[in-house]
């Protein structure tokens, strides 16, 4: 366990939540795909010093004084993130993902320019257009969709009769809740073809991408990808922008990041965003990689053979969107709430064109990132996914939710969460 000697001394009140969440994570098991467990030295980054310390700007040109050493922690965190994703410019600072792909939006668009994105309830992401949030009232998003929600595959021909009536100024791929790769090729071809930016969130992926496990969309001429540093990535709750070759379009990023969005950029995150890239860059990552996807094939395989209904077909990544209320009878509210008294967490989510209401969809979310960095391996992950079905099953069985969630909790123990990963 982490030392809290002086919270424990000065606030047992909050020392009681940080306890309570210590253990809640190592006795359980995290199946949600957008969190994962973080090194040490990363969470010792994160907590360290440079908490203190104003940065205002970039790099050698900052707005306050005593800025040596957050002008180098910086310029590690941007060279590390350059080598890692093959990007020319890299901006480290945006405080989260949401942050970062704001932050390209208004470098790339002029208020009412239109983005093409893909629709939330076919995998995309809040921040991809959601009509809830307030970029919309900014800029006009319009949508594509899956062809076939059974096989995943992406209507790429009504794709580019939606760009060429709207012009996007952007062609936006990249997802939340879906489980196959993207035809990079056609997302560019697209944007070229009406004169846009292609543009890439791998917030979900970045970590797949990085270890080499999946393909980079910079080999297939995007010319921005917007980015978590936490989920596959393994690093802190943060946000990155990577521009692949152009020095004006990074200026404009830079520009629209600080001053126009952020005040100081959170310099104890950028040093842990550092960290965690500089062990992302290490040859075991690309080991750590392969296995989430290794894994989440076991547990599709585990789903198939039960026919419980998988948006996609399965999982040709690090996530499984299952319906579980079309398979199972079982609401996708219900089954979270069920498989969280057992020790597994993971998230409700809608499925594409859901009847059911986003709070009580007819879908699960979950994934291997967190578990593959315990040291889980198929043969594991294919017991999980029985263990979670034997639950859904036995929902009303007291007796039998004890004993699995017992079974869970033996699991957990024999695979403690790491301090390290060298």
């Amino acid at each position: 366990m982490d030392s809290y000697t002086h919270i424990q001394q000065q606030d047992p009140e909050v020392f009681g939540t940080l306890q309570g969440e210590e253990e809640r994570e190592r006795d359980g098991l995290e199946l949600i795909p957008s969190e994962n467990y973080v090194s040490r030295a990363v969470r010792e980054a994160q907590g360290s010093i440079f908490t203190n310390k104003y940065s205002e700007g970039y790099p050698h040109k900052r707005y306050y004084g005593g800025q040596m050493f957050t002008d180098s922690v910086e310029e590690i965190a941007i060279a590390r993130a350059k080598k890692l994703f093959g990007a020319s410019f890299a901006n480290v600072q945006p405080h989260a993902g949401a942050n970062a792909n704001i932050g390209m939006y208004f470098a790339l668009l002029q208020p009412g320019d239109t983005v093409l994105g893909m629709d939330l309830s076919h995998g995309g992401h809040l921040t991809h257009g959601h009509p809830v949030t307030y970029i919309t009232k900014f800029f006009n998003f319009v949508r594509y969709k899956m062809k076939d929600a059974d096989t995943g595959e992406i209507d790429y021909d009504e794709m580019l009769v939606v760009a060429k009536e709207h012009k996007p100024k952007i062609v936006l791929a990249g997802f939340s809740a879906y489980s196959r790769e993207l035809d990079y090729e056609k997302f560019v071809a697209i944007a070229r073809e009406v004169g846009a930016y292609a543009v890439i969130d791998i917030a979900h992926i970045a970590g797949l991408i990085a270890g080499k496990a999946v393909k980079n969309p910079f080999d297939y001429g995007f010319d921005v990808m917007t980015s978590t540093t936490h989920k596959t990535l393994r690093g802190p709750r943060g946000g990155l922008i990577l521009t692949r070759e152009s020095e004006e379009i990074a200026k404009k990023i830079d520009k629209a990041v600080f001053p126009g969005l952020q005040g100081g950029p959170l310099m104890h995150v950028v040093a842990a965003k550092a960290v965690a890239f500089g062990e992302a860059l290490e040859p075991q990552f690309k080991t750590y990689a392969a296995q989430i996807l290794k894994n989440a094939k076991a547990m599709e395989e585990v789903l198939h053979a039960h026919n419980v209904r998988m948006l996609g077909g399965g999982t040709s990544n690090h996530l499984i969107l299952a319906d579980v209320f079309g398979s199972l009878g079982i609401p996708g509210q219900e089954a979270e709430v069920v498989l969280d008294r057992v020790g597994i967490t993971l998230n409700k989510n809608t499925i594409a064109d859901d009847t059911r209401k986003p709070m009580d969809p007819s879908g699960i979310r979950f994934g291997t990132p967190a578990i593959t960095t315990r040291g889980f391996k198929e043969k594991e992950c294919a017991q999980v996914a029985e263990l979670m079905l034997g639950a859904l099953a036995s929902r009303a069985d007291d007796a039998k939710l004890e004993k699995i969630h017992q079974e869970i909790k033996t699991l957990a123990a024999q695979h403690p969460i790491p301090d390290s990963f060298n």
